[in-house]
């Protein structure tokens, strides 16, 4: 359900991004699926969450009339002046996580529902402007159940309880005052307070089992205010490096490996070789794909394989995923 919330309004925001002009109710709701398929009451109390919504993560929301003969009738936009960013600086660590960000959502087209929004629009005649939203399509995506109930619970501080273990295991009920989600050496955790132990721990999000359910209401702690989550889950990790990989890395691609190379040497003037010290071959591999098509390992020849089924595994995936006759890149 969360899920299909946060899909329900990044495609809001595509859609009143993407117009200059004020789009109707009526509009908003023919282009929308989850609007669609609602009666009329329930899509009324929807929309109306999702405006809220909208204007509790400061995305500007502008109420006015879509025809200048008939100003009674009101629309909706956002205006795309206020919603961007201005100029930013940025420090060579800030401009390395832009980066990583690029690499993930480096894909120009608009995606899924959000593209059929916009078609259903064109069609009406109404004008849109697809300059305005370069969405993106992630190759490879988290697919942990737990992870939107969990970071809507960081965002509300509401305590949760969850069934957490291996697959496999018999899982044990935790209860946890979540800080805090981060993704740690290609996977998703949440750190906090737990409540059964007493003190702040480290969850792996893909060993949630079940459905996480709230334990208290929202905003009944406080998050430390020296809190790192990324600190946190250092100080579980053990450091010391058990090999070196050498991989083929394009130029200016892949900065957060080159920021913890060991060494870098130009191969050509697009190429260089980078190694670099690694703790497991699964991190190592994980890690190599989610920068593919960028990064290509050397050796060691057991990293270099498990790349290629990582990455084979997530091309399968993604073919299951479309539907009959659509290209996904």
């Amino acid at each position: 359900m969360a899920e299909r919330k946060s899909e329900r309004l990044m495609n809001l925001i595509f859609l009143l991004l993407s117009t200059r002009q004020f789009l109707t109710k009526d509009q908003v709701r023919a282009a929308i699926e989850d609007y669609r398929e609602s009666g009329d009451d329930a899509f009324n109390r929807m929309f109306e969450r999702d405006k809220g919504e909208l204007r509790d993560l400061g995305i500007p929301l502008e109420i006015g009339s879509f025809d200048p003969l008939h100003d009674d009738v009101q629309g909706y936009r956002i205006p795309r002046d206020a919603a961007e960013l201005p100029d930013l600086q940025l420090t060579a660590a800030e401009s390395a996580v832009i980066g990583l960000a690029a690499q993930v959502w480096e894909h120009a087209g608009l995606a899924g529902q959000s593209g059929d929004a916009l078609l259903k629009l064109k069609a009406a005649g109404v004008e849109i402007d697809t300059s305005a939203v370069p969405l993106a399509q992630p190759r490879i995506a988290a697919a942990e159940p737990a992870f939107d109930a969990v970071w809507d619970a960081v965002r509300a501080h509401q305590p949760i309880r969850f069934a957490y273990g291996r697959t496999g295991e018999q899982p044990q009920q935790r209860h946890l005052q979540p800080w805090g989600v981060l993704s740690w050496r290609g996977r998703w955790y949440v750190g906090g307070h737990d409540l059964d132990r007493g003190e702040p721990r480290l969850f792996r999000v893909s060993r949630i089992q079940g459905d996480v359910t709230t334990a208290g209401p929202a905003g009944s702690y406080e998050v430390p205010a020296d809190t790192s989550v990324r600190d946190l889950a250092a100080s579980f990790t053990v450091n010391d490096p058990v090999g070196e990989a050498v991989l083929h890395v394009r130029r200016d691609r892949a900065l957060p490996l080159r920021r913890h190379a060991l060494s870098v040497m130009p191969l050509d003037d697009d190429l260089d070789e980078v190694v670099v010290g690694y703790r497991s071959t699964w991190e190592l591999a994980s890690t190599a794909a989610s920068f593919a098509p960028h990064v290509v390992v050397v050796t060691p020849p057991e990293a270099r394989s498990l790349t290629i089924d990582v990455l084979r595994k997530a091309a399968e995936a993604n073919a299951e995923r479309a539907e009959p006759g659509e290209v996904r890149a």
